[in-house]
């Protein structure tokens, strides 16, 4: 295999990568981001960047495969079929991930796709987390808790590794945000639910909500389900609370003077927190907290107060020096280009053992 092109379509942007296989595993030739959603300036960036070079896979980072796809495949009509039915489960980032396949199979015809899915590092979470509290008959429609983020927290593991300790908690704080619980490797517990619309409050998510607020806005002021849909993952979190913006930057040069600004930053941080110390009940403690994810690894001030929220447990942020920490933290950045290409070899070696 000559090199393998992963795609990352995350809420506000498209980030690729060029690997290619090395002693270790996977080597990164090149990356590079578009902000937006447009795969045409995308592709002709990395047509640009590899100069001729032709990739001989293709691996995508998909959000969410249903109930039946959670270890990387190869993309055929089956797969395609499979991918269209979980869009219910995820109508923010399946539809989407979607077109990007069809685009990319029109612009690199014959070269092989694989779907590389952030539900699967959570695929075997313990019933107590995966089993959501409503009627047992809806089980069998997959209707659990999936958790997502899970090729950066596998990116995380893999860095921490040999190393790794045994009650781990991934902070992954970027548009999209959730916490996971991991013990030995293994996720144990996440912040997110059936979809990524649930957990911490996020960039323009509202997180977890009294399901009587949602019945409230359809019965008492006639939203529909779209609307629904709309409010909870378009114009709540930090766009709702502070009616500026949804990027963190932006908030911040304005906290000072803009007191909604300022509540929104302060929601944020302490529904980090919250999960946070929600997942230490799951493990019995932590022992190390890794902050991650475009907010996690650059925005030392939210870090701070996330932390200071958790002094009480022997929580001190990163950088500050202490005699005795019990719980270390650290800031590592994601490496989700990494993981799908790492899935992509691994199954493209599987299918042909003579590679």
């Amino acid at each position: 295999m000559t090199g393998i092109l992963t795609l990352n379509e995350g809420s506000s942007s498209l980030k690729f990568g060029f690997y290619t296989a090395g002693p270790d595993g996977v080597e990164e030739r090149l990356s590079g981001e578009v902000e937006g959603n447009q795969p045409a300036d995308m592709f002709d960036r990395i047509d640009a960047a590899l100069d001729g070079t032709k990739p001989a896979a293709i691996g995508h980072r998909i959000v969410h495969g249903g109930p039946d796809l959670f270890a990387p495949v190869v993309i055929d009509a089956g797969v395609l079929a499979k991918l269209e039915q979980a869009t219910a489960f995820a109508p923010l980032h399946g539809p989407a991930a979607l077109s990007l396949i069809r685009a990319t199979q029109l612009r690199y015809p014959n070269v092989p796709q694989v779907a590389c899915f952030d539900t699967g590092f959570h695929a075997d979470l313990p019933p107590v987390a995966a089993v959501l509290p409503i009627p047992k008959a809806f089980r069998k429609d997959g209707v659990r808790r999936y958790g997502f983020h899970g090729l950066s927290c596998q990116s995380i593991v893999s860095q921490l590794r040999p190393d790794l300790p045994e009650r781990l908690i991934i902070a992954h704080l970027g548009s999209g945000a959730s916490v996971t619980a991991v013990r030995a490797g293994k996720s144990v517990d996440t912040s997110m639910g059936l979809t990524p619309s649930g957990g911490v409050v996020m960039a323009s998510r509202a997180g977890d909500l009294d399901p009587g607020l949602l019945l409230y806005l359809m019965r008492e002021r006639g939203v529909d389900s779209a609307g629904i849909e709309d409010i909870v993952d378009r114009h709540s979190g930090l766009l709702g609370i502070s009616g500026l913006s949804d990027d963190l930057r932006k908030l911040h040069a304005v906290a000072a003077t803009d007191t909604d600004a300022a509540l929104a930053i302060a929601i944020f941080c302490r529904s980090v927190a919250k999960q946070i110390a929600a997942m230490m009940a799951a493990l019995g403690g932590a022992d190390m907290i890794v902050f991650t994810g475009g907010i996690g690894e650059n925005d030392a001030i939210v870090r701070t107060a996330i932390c200071a929220d958790l002094r009480w447990a022997g929580v001190q942020a990163a950088g500050i020096a202490t005699n005795s920490p019990r719980v270390i933290v650290q800031v590592l950045a994601s490496q989700e280009g990494a993981e799908i290409a790492r899935g992509v070899l691994h199954i493209t070696k599987t299918a042909n053992p003579a590679r």
